[in-house]
């Protein structure tokens, strides 16, 4: 009997479906995704906001059971906003 967890048999559910497909050129695609990681880890500009205490204390309780710095969250919840499909 398996016992898998939910993404576990989502990713199982889909790999049977055959939507999983081989990357062309793994090498290339491989250099496109490392200066996109490089891209999205550069921080190379400073923003001051205000936001209501109550807003930064769940933020940082979020951060803190994610184990990151409650700082790193708010720019990741803000790269994966303006990066959208």
């Amino acid at each position: 009997m398996n016992h898998f967890d939910t993404d576990e048999k989502e990713l199982l559910d889909s790999f049977e479906r055959n939507e999983w497909h081989s990357v062309k050129d793994l090498k290339q695609r491989k250099l496109e995704l490392e200066d996109a990681a490089r891209a999205t880890i550069r921080k190379d500009k400073r923003v001051n906001i205000r936001i209501s205490e109550r807003d930064l204390k769940e933020l940082q309780k979020i951060a803190l059971r994610e184990g990151l710095p409650y700082q790193t969250l708010i720019s990741s919840i803000l790269h994966k906003f303006v990066n959208k499909a």
